[in-house]
């Protein structure tokens, strides 16, 4: 590591965020959901610029995966740019991930050619100066998968007397922290090692700590259930080599991702139990909700809430009712809705059997169930 005095510099203070994926395609989504869903990501630089407006912030460190492929489309490219150019109140420093990596050279080439002057590119392992009081060093992956540390040269890496700040976008060596596969093994302790006063990551999408000086931003848009804590950006202030780094929070996300369970047993009221688990309904418009019913229940019941969430689904922006894993409890009372006697009943009865039957696949104990849920839900429809 290389020796510095402690004499206070400048302030800085900057936006730490990671994994835009901007141009990310969202396929198993329908089109309309995907499209809101690829513009909220769009939308998350002119967000990502009102919060460094917002806290008189200089720079905007973007730690890798900006564009979600190696290859985006023109107009993804260029609109991204047109957004950093529009926020020239602030720098914008981008720095390739692992889906966009230094050897997509033609996405790079085209970055170049087209970015604003607010935009500094980190193509290469070299120090950076942010301001006359702080370095950046920066480590781009190379390919996909390096499978090797490229933070080591910040040991050594010659700063003068500066704040030393480093980006790296990978998976932390003690930590399943790899995203969709480590582009890079970063030791936890690489902020010490290298007399760090702030190291910012990409690649996990959830905000991480992993220890005083090492962080990763997360996602400012969610792109799934995976992560409890909802998106955000993090403010971080430097008042000079050495000093601690103050890290805090700020919200960005404009999409909620939302999974829940719900428990039923047949005696509830299905609806004020359906209610414990909703979003509120001014958030519903631009939530993707994931439910999940469990339980033991009678027919009635079971109707009653595929009809409730069935009801609710028009509220959200996408949502999933799975009611799988709710066993159907039924008796010969019961089977009297579907009919008395005949070819229905006797079909009932034989779908009743089969889903209660050990010997079969529990595969096909399930579509016997969910045959005779439909026939139940028929018959109370009728």
């Amino acid at each position: 590591m290389v020796p510095r005095a402690t004499k206070s510099v400048l302030l800085i203070k900057f936006i730490h965020s990671s994994d835009l994926h901007l141009g990310k395609p969202f396929g198993r989504y329908p089109e309309d959901v995907r499209v809101r869903l690829r513009q909220a990501r769009a939308d998350s630089l002119v967000t990502l610029a009102a919060r460094a407006k917002d806290n008189d912030a200089s720079h905007i460190l973007l730690a890798g995966d900006t564009f979600d492929q190696m290859t985006p489309t023109p107009t993804v490219i260029r609109q991204a740019l047109n957004m950093m150019r529009a926020a020239d109140h602030v720098t914008w420093v981008v720095m390739p991930g692992n889906h966009d990596h230094v050897n997509a050279t033609e996405l790079w080439r085209q970055v170049a050619q087209d970015a604003p002057p607010n935009v500094a590119l980190q193509l290469a392992p070299v120090p950076f100066a942010l301001n006359s009081g702080t370095t950046l060093l920066p480590a781009p992956p190379t390919e996909r998968n390096p499978g090797r540390d490229l933070t080591e040269w910040f040991d050594t890496a010659p700063t003068a007397e500066t704040v030393r700040i480093g980006l790296a976008h990978g998976s932390v060596t003690d930590f399943n922290s790899s995203e969709d596969g480590a582009s890079s093994i970063i030791p936890p302790d690489r902020a010490k090692r290298a007399g760090l006063e702030y190291l910012g990551l990409g690649d996990w999408h959830g905000q991480l700590q992993i220890g005083p000086e090492t962080w990763y931003s997360g996602a400012p848009e969610a792109d799934g259930f995976k992560h409890a804590l909802p998106p955000s950006a993090l403010l971080v202030e430097i008042s000079g080599p050495a000093a601690p780094a103050k890290v805090t929070p700020v919200p960005t996300g404009a999409i909620h991702w939302h999974r829940a369970t719900l428990d039923l047993m047949d005696t509830e009221d299905c609806t004020g139990a359906q209610s414990r688990v909703l979003p509120p309904l001014a958030q519903r418009a631009l939530t993707l909700f994931d439910l999940s019913v469990t339980g033991r229940v009678g027919p009635v019941v079971r109707a009653e809430i595929k009809s409730a969430c069935e009801q609710a689904a028009p509220d959200f922006l996408w949502q999933n009712s799975d009611l799988t894993h709710l066993r159907l409890e039924h008796d010969t009372a019961d089977l009297d809705l579907i009919d008395r006697q005949g070819a229905l009943r006797a079909t009932a009865e034989a779908l009743a059997k089969e889903a209660t039957d050990e010997t079969i696949s529990p595969q096909a104990r399930q579509t016997a169930q969910e045959a005779l849920s439909h026939l139940f839900s028929v018959a109370l429809e009728a």
